[in-house]
């Protein structure tokens, strides 16, 4: 019954996401695509995965322990810390902080994490800032 419960619950979550992504205004000067493309495939996708799990739902689902439960959630503040902090801290410093701890809980060691923690973010800074001319958020020190 979590099973069924949970892929509702993910249905539901789509469809306002949806409605929430055709409710984007688009500009003048937008391109072929437009700004709602990749969310309403992000809530295609989201739906079409929660229908798979409320149709058909695992006999007897297996629930995390409460210390996964704590470390799950220990990921979902850090991501609403990260979209908090992302204007003020600018995208290499709160990425590089989001995706080092990130990648430590899933395993790495704390020294890997920070070397993964800031190759990801100056990667991802180089791909989208400096190569495809996307404004992202600079933080405190300009960049």
């Amino acid at each position: 019954m979590s099973d069924r419960t949970f892929g509702i619950f993910g249905v539901l979550l789509a469809i306002g996401y949806a409605f929430a992504a055709l409710a984007i205004e688009e500009s003048f000067l937008s391109d072929a695509v437009g700004p709602k493309a990749f969310p309403l495939i992000i809530a295609a996708v989201l739906g079409l995965a929660s229908a798979a799990i409320a149709l058909r739902p695992d006999p007897e689902p297996v629930w995390p322990g409460l210390m996964r439960l704590v470390e799950i959630i220990a990921a979902i503040v850090v991501l609403v810390l990260y979209a908090e902090l992302l204007p003020v801290l600018g995208f290499i410093i709160a990425t590089a902080f989001a995706s080092g701890y990130l990648t430590w809980r899933l395993g790495s060691t704390p020294l890997a994490s920070v070397v993964i923690g800031l190759g990801t973010s100056l990667s991802i800074y180089a791909i989208f800032h400096l190569l495809l001319g996307l404004a992202l958020a600079t933080g405190p020190f300009g960049f």
